[in-house]
């Protein structure tokens, strides 16, 4: 019986040396159409397999657009564009500063109250008795919607869009022409045509002018009561201009006095914020309506399109986002890919990422790496084809210290990673497959 036995593990190491009973795959020079080079991946000629040019595919766009902040829908008249909000998603607070103004000299608006005086009472006082008869000479005159100032004996004058100089001018001007030498003088009692809003996180919220003086950004907040944020790390103060949100990180406003001296310009609106919250822009949108003077029902309108528009835009992105994982999990889009054969714990291929590039490492223990009792870690290959040639890319290693150079090597598209088998592994598998039936012929025998 021991006899028969040991003929029958002689047949199979016979018939395993000449590869009759099992066959591992290996990487060899024969058997092949193929020009076949074999490189050892050192350091040395990682930068070469690197050279083999290659650009990972990218994303879709849609993957990279943000939701925006929407705009003013047609037909709400007098709705100012919308905040521009570039980001739904929490972020530190960047530093985005409003393009610097210059207001100029002062130049009077509708609603500022213009008050003329005389120097003293004279014969031209009581020629225009009806311009300045009032209040010991001096008489406020209120500039209407078309832009002029109406005084008795005289008639209309226009004003709106001058200078005081320019506005001294014109009621000289017309004064001469009615027939009257007057000597007067002529100021703003009244600033009421340009204002800046400032609320959020101060102690109230206030609507200040823009008057001769330039109106700065610290002026503004301090009439406003100052700032009453808990925490100043997160704080920002934001500025709505024209349509678009800019943003001053609170503990650089306090730090450096050139963004406190910004300068403001009228319907400007100031919010001192604490988060990044798109909910509370909208909030703050909503009241810089009610500010500008829109009527309940045309502020709830427009609202309730801005908020309809970011919700289509935002459910549209989400669609193709999600149109474009179900084709990916269904094989329906184009990638490049990487395949693992050989002793690597699961044969299979690896797709490449997108934007980036992919190391050996990557691959290997993305896929659960290899098993050490059946793989031959001597003999780990990249076999990358380029024409009629072969290049096969050898990692040893045995020595654990080679692993460091896996995460250097990049692969590219159709690249194969295969492990050879462990020579005692290739022997034990000839056994078991070819020592049952011998024992069954052998039985059979006796």
């Amino acid at each position: 019986m021991k006899r028969g036995i040991l003929g029958a593990l002689a047949i199979v190491v016979s018939m395993s040396g000449c590869g009759i009973s099992y066959i591992d795959p290996a990487v060899g020079l024969r058997n092949t159409s193929a020009n076949v080079e074999v490189t050892q991946i050192t350091l040395q000629t990682i930068p070469i397999a690197n050279n083999a040019p290659y650009t990972p595919k990218t994303l879709p766009e849609v993957f990279y657009q943000a939701t925006g902040g929407g705009s003013a829908g047609a037909g709400v008249s007098g709705l100012p564009a919308a905040p521009f909000v570039p980001n739904e998603q929490r972020r530190p607070t960047d530093l985005r500063l409003p393009p610097p103004v210059d207001n100029g000299p002062y130049r009077i608006g509708v609603g500022d109250s213009i008050l003329i005086a005389t120097r003293a009472a004279s014969s031209t006082v009581e020629e225009l008795s009806g311009l300045l008869a009032a209040q010991n000479q001096r008489q406020g005159y209120t500039v209407r919607d078309d832009g002029s100032i109406s005084i008795p004996d005289v008639g209309t004058i226009d004003v709106a869009g001058s200078t005081v100089e320019e506005a001294e001018a014109n009621v000289f001007q017309a004064l001469v022409e009615a027939g009257f030498n007057p000597s007067f003088s002529l100021e703003i009692a009244d600033f009421n045509s340009q204002r800046v809003v400032v609320g959020g996180a101060v102690a109230q919220t206030a609507i200040l002018p823009i008057t001769i003086t330039d109106l700065t950004l610290d002026t503004a907040i301090a009439g406003a009561g100052g700032v009453t944020a808990p925490d100043e790390e997160f704080a920002s103060i934001r500025i709505y201009r024209d349509g678009t949100l800019y943003q001053i990180p609170y503990e650089q406003y306090l730090a450096r006095p050139e963004l406190r001296d910004t300068q403001l310009t009228g319907g400007d609106a100031v919010f001192v914020d604490t988060t990044y919250d798109l909910d509370r822009a909208l909030r703050f949108y909503s009241q810089q309506i009610d500010v500008i003077g829109l009527r309940q029902q045309t502020q709830a309108a427009a609202l309730s399109q801005l908020q309809t528009e970011i919700g289509l835009r935002r459910a549209a992105l989400n669609e193709q986002r999600d149109n474009f994982r179900a084709r990916t999990e269904l094989d329906g889009e184009d990638r490049d890919y990487v395949y693992l054969a050989g002793e690597v714990a699961t044969q299979a291929r690896f797709p490449l990422p997108y934007g980036r590039q992919a190391s050996l490492a990557d691959v290997l223990f993305a896929s659960e790496g290899f098993e050490t009792e059946t793989a031959n870690a001597r003999e780990i290959y990249v076999l990358r084809a380029s024409g009629d040639t072969v290049t096969a890319w050898r990692l040893n290693a045995a020595n654990a210290i080679n692993l460091a150079l896996a995460p250097q090597f990049e692969m590219r598209p159709n690249d194969i990673v295969f492990i050879e088998t462990q020579p005692i592994t290739s022997f034990n598998r000839a056994i078991s497959q070819a020592l049952p039936n011998l024992i069954s012929v052998t039985r059979i025998s006796q």
